[in-house]
This record gives C-alpha cells, structure tokens and sequence, in this order.
C-alpha cells in the first residue's frame, strides 16, 4: 500500500498562506453586502494580520494601525488619512466614505483614535475589520466592539500542526522537526518563521540519510525572538521566582513534586500563567518554550549544579512505552502525554529499539506516516539491525506488505482496507468498531459507514476513518450524502501526511469541477499554464485561476504533488 511521497526544497519566504480556509471564509462573508465587519483576536503572532491579508486581496480598502510609540498622540494611527489638526466629529464625516476599513494592531490605538473606528462601527456606513492582539489592554471604544455585539468575533486559534507542516514542507525538515517546532512556538508564527530561519544558518540542522529531510536535534537556538518571549514571561519574577522556574527547568522532562518547592513561590507562578499543577501534585512548566530557552541561557556551573543524573529518566520512559502497548491494545490512539520519549528526541539521546518501535506503531495506526516512519529511524539510529524498527519502518513507507504487520487483528483489518470485508467479517473482535466497520461495508450500508468512520475518528485512527468516509461514498444513493461524506474523507486524509491507500484513490479530484479537474489533470501531466491555455483554448490567466482554486480544494499549494492527487488504482500497491 503507498504511503506517502515527500518532497525536499529550499524553503522559500515569504511564507504561502496556509490552511485557514474555514477563517478566511468567515472573514470574507462579513464583509459581504449588509454585514458590518468583524474583529479578529488571538495572540500575537497568530497570522490575524495575514488572515485579513488575504480575505481582502484584490479588494479597494484603506488601512490603519496602532502601535505602542503613539498610544499617547490622538488620531496617530489616522495622521496618513486625516489633517493635522480635525476633530473627532470631523474625521467621523471624512472616513463616513470609506467602504472597508482595516484596523491592525487596535490594542495600540490611542483613545481618540479608537472612539473614531467605535463611532464608524455604530453608523454603519462603514465595514470594519479589525485586528486585535490577546495581552495588551485594548482601549475600551474597541474591546467594546465585540463586547457590545456591533461587530462578530473571530478568536483566532493556533495553526493546527498539519497546517504547520504544510507550511514547513518547502524546508526540507524531517517530520519529528517540524513536531518539535509546532510545540515550541504554539501558534506564534513570528517566532516559528525566527527559529526555522536560525536552524539553517546555524548548522544545527543535520541531514537523515537516505531522505533528503534535515533533523533538528539540540538545543534550542538562543535566537532575540526567543530572549524576547522568555523576558516578557520572566520581567515580573523575582530572584526566587527565576530560581524556581531553572530548577524546573532542569527537571524536565519529568515534573518536580510540589513539596519540593516553595508554595509562595508557586502561588505566584501559577497565577502569572507560567506554571502547571497537576491533581497528583507535580509541578511542569506551562510552555514548553520556557525549559529550552532557560536550559540555553543559564550558566555551565549552575546548569551542571541543577542537571538530573543521565539515567533518572529510564522506568519513566518504559511508562511511556507501557501506556502506549496498552492504548494499541485497546483499539483506541488518541494522543497520551510522552514528554520523556520527545524529550530524548530532541536532545539527541539515543532511543531505545522498543520505545522507537512502540512509537512508530502508534503514529502509523494513527495515520501519522511520516512521523512513524521518523520514530523508526531513531530506533534504528541506535540499533542499526533492529527487527521491530525495520518492520514499522517498511510499513510506514509501504516497502513490505501488510502481512508483515506485527498485530494480527491490524492485519485482518487490512483487509476490510482495501475492501475486502468478506475476508474479515466474524473474525475481528466482536462489538469492535473494526468490526463494525467491517459489517457496514459488506452490506453496503452508507450511513452506517459513516457512523464507524466518526467512531474510527473518535478512537484516534484518522487514517481509518479517512477511508471508511471514502467506501460510504460508494454506498450512498442519495448524491447529497455522498458529497458530505467525500468531504469528510479528504479533510481526515489531509491530516495523514500524505497517504494514499485503495480506499483514497481519486477521492480528493471528487471536490473539484469538470474543468479544475480537466487542468490538474494535464498539470500532473507535466504541461505548464500556456501549454494547458493552448490547448483547451482559454486564458493562462484563466488556468492559473482554475490551478488556484484547485489547489485550495485539495489542501495543496504544491504543483509537484498533483501526480499524487490524480494517481488511478494502477499506481497503487496491496
């Protein structure tokens, strides 16, 4: 069965606008006729800015923004657009004619400037979208937007992880890189751009032989985003609060004990936001950026001081392992906390063959290919002739068959996979969603695949349920239903990283028109945009439209994926 195709390139800046499609539909709807606008929050670094960026792209609007130099100066943010000297009543009428304005950055504005973009908000006349940044108090004319209901709002939340790799994909990372770098910066996409420039110039990233990828094992670079974030968090603790916050620190990856620390102190901590007290009574910091970047800024002598013995995370990680053993026996792969094994990872330590074996089994049945396929590497890194590592590793790339598969109830689900359910029924555990699911596909029940889908997804096994959308297809009569499921097929085979199995094929062109797929169709076949506009006669403005709106119904921006996306059973194996 293929699994995933890859593709390494130098990263190109700026950035491609990625994912977002619900968001950026949203945004566009409230500046549609009738609608008064919308205000965007989120923390800084979300991409509130570059969201609005591209909802309004190609649209006549006039844009403002406040910044913290000019708080105290009236109508600063307005000074491009208005006299020097105007009042509030004035500069109401002047900017009554604007049809979009833009507000970036509002929690800067100065009070008159943000009773201005209030009054234009209450008259109507003018449509407002407005950007607002989480931690900095906003003047009240503005949180007033949203608070007095004269505007929506959409809180921005971080960029999923596979978004983020989507993003990442023209850098040539590894998969367990572009993991790490997702949970350090959470959404600051400012601050993931700072470090990911920071690995390439620093030869911190080291090649994985026989990828063409770049893993990066280490420290964290010390880079003035990452002193700039770590102050802001530390500039109001004192001696004995940054005494707590290194020795946690230093714990890591497992949690200190709350008696071993001081409760003042903590009491402090947690109210600041920068702590995590569990209801066993363990202390962790609460951003996983915090322990890096203090580990990377504090002194050898003390570093060496506060350092846990080399070998006191050993019965953690065989936990870890366990848990995940007995999470896969369960038929259930919802994510479970494993900072240790993540911990050795990106420390560079070496894996031990079971844990990375156990890991990379996880990933896979969750349908995290690539990452499985990295955890296997890891294992064996370390043990070069490991069995278990080289089975999953086969898996995960498709070089051996399923009948390699090390859990026999996996294996005779394969072949309900591929369609087979005959092969499977009666013999999968009973009352198992694997066996529901195969029962619904042997007698062609639509709804009922669907139902074992929802469940699949429930359980952690998005691949699955990806797959199991995509049989319903098949089985419904009634076209609406089949169009619901095939739209929830691809969005779960989105979050794969890139798998295509027998049940995928030829799904995702299913979301396209006649024409889009006429054009994805001759660019998988290598011609360009003028070659494609000479020979079904139309614009290459035209096709490059099409490509466009193509590329953002199939969650790619990539035109050397499109083979993939358009690959028949023939290029498929069992």
């Amino acid at each position: 069965m293929r699994t995933y195709e890859q593709d390494a390139k130098t990263l190109e800046l700026p950035w491609p606008f990625t994912g977002r499609a619900d968001e950026l539909e949203l945004v566009r709807g409230a500046l549609t006729a009738g609608r008064p606008g919308i205000v965007v929050t989120g923390p800084a670094g979300h991409g509130k800015t570059r969201l609005i960026t591209e909802a309004l792209r190609g649209t006549d609007h006039v844009r403002v923004t406040g910044t913290p130099e000019a708080r105290d100066l009236p109508l600063a943010a307005f000074a491009h657009l208005l006299p020097d000297t105007v009042s509030l009543h004035r500069a109401l009428r002047m900017l009554s004619g604007v049809r979009v304005l833009v507000v970036d950055d509002a929690q800067w504005l100065d009070e008159t400037s943000a009773a201005l973009v209030h009054q234009l908000a209450v008259h109507g006349r003018t449509r407002l979208v407005v950007a607002a940044a989480d931690g900095a108090p906003a003047p009240g004319a503005v949180s007033r937007l949203w608070t007095g209901e004269l505007l929506p709002r959409l809180a921005l939340d971080p960029l999923p992880r596979e978004d983020t790799a989507r993003l990442l994909a023209g850098a040539g990372l590894e998969p367990l890189t572009v993991r790490r770098l997702h949970q350090a910066c959470r959404g600051d996409l400012r601050l993931l751009r700072d470090l990911v420039t920071a690995l390439a110039g620093s030869g911190r990233l080291s090649p994985v032989p026989g990828t063409g990828e770049r893993a990066w094992r280490g420290p964290l670079p010390v880079t003035p985003a990452v002193r700039e974030r770590l102050s802001a968090a530390l500039e109001r603790s004192g001696p004995g609060e940054r005494d707590t916050l290194e020795r946690l620190a230093f714990a890591e990856p497992l949690p200190l004990p709350l008696d071993a620390l001081d409760p003042d102190v903590l009491d402090g901590l947690e109210t600041d936001g920068l702590i995590h007290v569990d209801d066993e009574g363990t202390v962790t910091l609460a951003h996983p950026l915090h322990g890096a970047a203090l580990r990377a800024t504090t002194g050898r002598l003390r570093a060496r001081r506060l350092a846990r013995a080399a070998d006191a995370h050993g019965p953690a990680l065989a936990a870890e392992q366990r848990l995940l053993t007995r999470r896969m026996e369960q038929l259930d792969v919802r994510p479970v906390p494993t900072p240790v094994g993540e911990w050795l990872l990106a420390e560079g330590a070496p894996l031990p063959a079971g844990y990375a074996e156990v890991r990379a089994r996880f990933a896979r049945l969750r349908g995290e290919l690539r990452e499985a396929a990295a955890w296997a590497r890891e294992g064996l890194r370390a043990t070069p002739a490991d069995p278990g590592c080289r089975t999953e590793l086969g898996l995960a790339e498709g070089t051996v068959g399923e009948a390699a598969e090390p859990d026999g109830v996996h294996a005779l689900y394969g072949a309900v996979r591929r369609g087979e359910p005959e092969r499977a029924v009666g013999r999968l555990p009973a009352g198992s969603v694997f066996a529901r699911h195969a029962d619904a596909l042997a007698r062609g029940d639509g709804a009922a695949l669907d139902g074992a889908a929802e469940d699949l997804a429930e359980r952690g096994f998005v691949l699955y349920a990806a797959e199991a959308h995509a049989q319903a297809v098949r089985a419904h009569r009634d076209p609406r239903a089949a169009r619901l499921s095939r739209t929830r097929a691809v969005a779960l085979a989105r979050r794969c990283q890139g798998a295509r199995t027998p049940a995928l094929t030829g799904l995702v062109l299913g979301e396209l028109t006649a024409r889009q797929r006429q054009i994805v169709a001759l660019a998988a076949a290598g011609l360009s945009n003028r070659e494609i506009a000479r020979q079904l006669t139309l614009s290459v403005r035209t096709v490059g439209n099409h490509l466009y709106s193509a590329y953002t119904r199939l969650g790619t921006g990539d035109r050397g994926e499109l083979p993939w996306l358009v690959d028949g059973p023939e290029r498929e194996t069992a």
